[in-house]
């Protein structure tokens, strides 16, 4: 059984990457909505709306395990996944919170992401939870989405972005700056440099509860051999993969679009 993971396009990609790296035997379906990205400005209950049928659409391909890689669902839709469908469901914040905690030593975190993201307070519930005394700063960098898919990875422009929207992390103390959109780790070397303390890369952590969540579970894959890898898009597939590979890291074969309800 293959596990599913979705997202709003290309972003998520980075999460696979990072599942593939630690679990290259497992079979994973990747589904992108690529025709109602971006999900960063829409309603909390219109994110929920999409991020039912893109689980539902999963499902009735026979996954195990539900990868949540979009920090915009994962910030208002997880608890309704997890209630609504018979298997574990990981989304992307958690995983990040539970890192950040035990990272920062001055107990000041700051989080970047996606208008939606940012004023969920998903990240700053998730931190406190584990830790009420650590204060939590959110950031909204909307622009990095359209500049990452542009292909514009590193120069001026870049730069300069991130120079204006991380102005507010020299002055709050935060000692971990938590990537908290899955599009993030494509600039890291950009928001490294220009904010100059650790970074959270939220995919890398996601991997690991994968990882985790199925060996708990007994549910590993036991072969060798490397797993398959499907794509299913619902919409402009040939943007995706052209876009999607630079994300990916990998060529982008057997992929398919579909339409959702």
């Amino acid at each position: 059984m293959p596990i599913g993971v979705f997202d709003s396009g290309v972003g998520g990609l980075t999460v696979m990457r990072e599942i593939m790296r630690q679990l290259p035997e497992e079979n994973i379906l990747y589904l992108g909505d690529t025709a109602r990205v971006p999900y960063g400005t829409r309603s909390p209950e219109t994110v929920v709306k999409y991020s039912v049928e893109n689980t539902e659409f999963l499902m009735s391909r026979g996954i195990k395990l539900l990868v949540v890689a979009c920090n915009t669902s994962s910030s208002v839709s997880l608890d309704i996944l997890k209630d609504k469908f018979p298997v574990p469901v990981i989304g992307v914040v958690e995983p990040g919170a539970r890192a950040a905690v035990a990272n920062t030593r001055l107990k000041k975190v700051a989080v970047i992401g996606t208008e939606t993201t940012i004023k969920s307070g998903s990240y700053e519930k998730a931190i406190k939870a584990l830790d009420g005394s650590i204060k939590v700063s959110g950031v909204a960098c909307p622009l990095f989405v359209p500049l990452i898919e542009e292909g514009w990875l590193e120069g001026e422009v870049v730069t300069l972005t991130a120079e204006k929207y991380l102005e507010p992390l020299k002055h709050n103390g935060a000692d971990t700056l938590v990537l908290g959109c899955t599009h993030y780790p494509m600039i890291k070397g950009v928001i490294e440099r220009v904010a100059k303390i650790p970074l959270i890369d939220s995919a890398i952590e996601t991997a690991k509860e994968v990882r985790r969540a199925l060996g708990a579970a007994d549910m590993l894959r036991q072969d060798s051999t490397d797993g398959v890898k499907e794509f299913f898009v619902t919409d402009a597939t040939e943007k995706f993969v052209r876009t999607g590979e630079r994300f990916f890291g990998h060529r982008i074969i057997n992929i398919s679009k579909i339409s959702l309800p």
